[in-house]
């Protein structure tokens, strides 16, 4: 057997399965003239990822550019991992003000998480402006070194 590590590709219910597991991950947009990566937490609910988020640059690019990149991984060393990636756009459920239908859906997802989520208590009350990404692309890649001697 080869000792270095087995390189494949995840299926796509290995990569949803992984995403449900997760509630944190990385998204990618653009930002004037390069590309951005900013952590943020989410909720995963079919095709969608929803997110939330405060009021501030991040939120004016993607309105300018609502396509993405969203990246969740599971690590335990360095050939032994699980990586997803998702493309997708970003429709915001209550850009000025305005309620989207599904901003109700979205709320309940994250009090699932946490009841105290757009409450007196909430941990992050900055964090008023509600998204989700659609799951346009998904793909997965693993690395594993478990039976390869």
């Amino acid at each position: 057997m080869s000792k270095g590590p087995k390189f494949s590709e995840m299926s796509v219910r290995a990569s949803r399965a992984l995403l449900k597991r997760h509630g944190a991950g990385r998204l990618a947009f653009t930002f004037k003239n390069y590309v951005d990566i900013e952590p943020i937490g989410y909720v995963l609910d079919g095709d969608w990822l929803y997110g939330r988020t405060s009021r501030g640059t991040k939120m004016v690019q993607l309105k300018r550019n609502p396509w993405v990149a969203f990246e969740v991984d599971e690590i335990v060393g360095p050939f032994d991992w699980k990586s997803v990636v998702v493309h997708g756009t970003v429709y915001f459920l209550n850009p000025g003000g305005d309620e989207h239908p599904d901003f109700p859906r979205a709320l309940k997802l994250f009090r699932g998480r946490d009841p105290r989520i757009m409450r007196g208590d909430d941990p992050v009350p900055e964090r008023t402006i509600f998204f989700r990404i659609h799951l346009d692309e998904i793909s997965g890649r693993s690395a594993s070194t478990k039976g390869r001697r």
